[in-house]
Formats: C-alpha cells, structure tokens, sequence
C-alpha cells in the first residue's frame, strides 16, 4: 500500500501537536500531585504543631486536688484525738479551772450520717454538738451534754462549753522535728481565749480500715477479767437497734479487757455507747450487724463515737 505525499506529511504535522499536548496534560498531572503532597505534608505539619501545642499545654496545667482545703482540715481533725495542753486568757492570763485539769481535758471530731460533730469532755460529761468549717474559722452550733454532777469540774465544764460554742479560729500545725511527729491545734475564740490541743492519731487513721458502728452497754461495776486472775474489766453488753431506734436486742454481760478511745467511765453511772469497732487485722473477718464479744478485744480498736444514754447507777 502506497502513502501519497500529501497524507505522510499531513500525519507528521500532528504528531509535534499531540506531543506538545502530551507533555503539558503530564505537567498538569505532576503539578497537580506534587500539590496535593505539599497541602497532605502541610496538613500533618499543622496537625503535629496543634499536638504539640496541647501536650505543652497540659503539662503547664498545674495539677489540683479534688479535695478542698475545708475537706483536708476535716480529715485532719478527725484523724486525731485532742488533749488541751495550754488555755490563756485574753490577757495572756492562764484559766486556772481548766488549767487545773487540762490533762483531761478531751476534744475529738467526727462524721454521722453526713454530719460533722464533735464530742469535748473536762472528765465528766460528755458534750456533743455539730460544727462547720469555712476556711480557718470553726463554727460549734449549741450543745448537747449527758447530765452528770461533776462536783469540783462543774467550773471547768462550763467554761469549757463558753469557749467552744461559737466561732472560733483554728490552725493546725506539725512539728517534724521531734523524735516523734507532733500534731498542734491552736484555736482562738471570740473573746480572744487561745486554747492548744496536742493531737493523737485516731486508730482508724492509724490502722486505715473503715469502722463497724456497734452498741455497747457499759456497767459501773467493774468485773473479773477471768476466774484465774483478781484483774477488774470493764462489764459490757451489746445491744441492737432497728430501723426506727428502738432497741431490739440485748446480749450477755462479759468482761472487756481492752480500752475504748476517748471514753472515761466513772464508775458511778451505767451508760449506752455508740462505738466504732476496727479490725487490727486485714485476715479479721467481720460479719455485719454482728454485735456478739465473741472475737478477742485484741482483735480489734474501739473509739467512742457517742455516749447516747447514761444514768446514775443503783
């Protein structure tokens, strides 16, 4: 087959156009990629910079406790039983009937279903009241007190109760560098009295475990502590209460050898306590609502919580 001349040269005038064209649609292509890859690259600059941006600015973030300053001085307080070392008058006078028997003197805070309260005592009455804190000032509603002549601590009782109802300031402060870490409530009152109260950590602080509420009767007659020994024990019983307060159940009377935190029995009044009972030992096992003294006092620490009833004994 023969090509004519005009055909052959028709043919190879398109073909530099068809390149041409080629060439450009190419480097339309290139281009178009080469952008694409540049705004990709660009993307995953800008989205590593806001990465880093919010990491820098988390790690400034200063890191808060949930717990507020209110929270952490309650826990404090309740973490301790308080004796009163030192009470001054605004004259920097000494208060010579509390002075006089400050060794006694008793002060420990606590929480009841949701509510702050405080139990106080001169070695008496055992007085009790709810209180709240906002910042450094304490603030102790009206009092409730068991209802014990006290003789010569009459004076001392009622002065006591002058100086804590109210407001008052407090500040709690350590002293690390004793042999021994020594925690020191300082409270100043409206009338200006300063009272300083050395504080002991409490034994569900100490052995960190949640308390069992139990109910105890507390004779004013001591008994033997076993039939091989002339050692005088406390004479307890439990008791049981329904969902209404109203006693349900009375154990047996049996010694108790142990000591209950915060509590001083006179030995003339016979009196129902509302106890908070914690295991020594994790191994313990507990079973709830069980108020039975059959597991050894050892076993466990016993702070008073509250004296609910208290008669003078026949």
């Amino acid at each position: 087959m023969r090509l004519s001349f005009r055909t052959l040269s028709f043919k190879l005038g398109i073909l530099p156009s068809m390149l041409v064209a080629s060439l450009a649609l190419g480097a339309c292509q290139n281009s178009t990629s080469t952008n694409e890859k540049e705004k990709t690259e660009h993307a995953k600059a800008v989205d590593n910079e806001v990465m880093a941006s919010d990491a820098d600015e988390t790690t400034d973030e200063p890191i808060t406790d949930n717990k507020s300053a209110e929270q952490a001085m309650i826990s404090t307080l309740s973490d301790h039983r308080w004796t009163l070392i030192s009470v001054m008058g605004n004259e920097s006078q000494p208060l010579n009937e509390l002075a006089a028997v400050k060794d006694e003197v008793r002060l420990s805070f606590n929480q009841y279903q949701g509510q702050n309260t405080l139990n106080y005592s001169v070695g008496c009455n055992t007085i009790s009241a709810n209180y709240q804190l906002q910042g450094s000032v304490l603030s102790v509603d009206d009092s409730m007190s068991t209802k014990m002549l006290c003789a010569d601590l009459n004076a001392a009782e009622n002065s006591l109760i002058d100086l804590m109802e109210g407001d008052s300031q407090i500040v709690v402060t350590k002293n690390d560098a004793s042999q021994e870490e020594q925690t020191v409530l300082t409270q100043l009152t409206n009338e200006e009295t300063t009272l300083v109260w050395e504080g002991q950590l409490t034994d569900q602080a100490k052995y960190n475990s949640k308390g069992e509420t139990v109910f105890w009767a507390v004779n004013a007659k001591k008994m033997s502590c076993n039939d091989t020994t002339s050692e005088m024990c406390l004479q307890v019983k439990p008791i049981t209460y329904d969902n209404q307060g109203i006693k349900s159940s009375e154990g047996q009377w049996a010694p108790f050898a142990g000591v209950i935190d915060g509590y001083q029995p006179d030995g003339k009044h016979d009196e129902v306590l509302r106890i908070q009972r914690y295991a020594l030992d994790a191994d313990t096992n507990t079973v709830a609502n069980d108020n039975r003294l059959e597991a050894p006092s050892e076993a466990y620490a016993y702070v008073l919580d509250a004296v609910i009833e208290s008669a003078v004994a026949e």
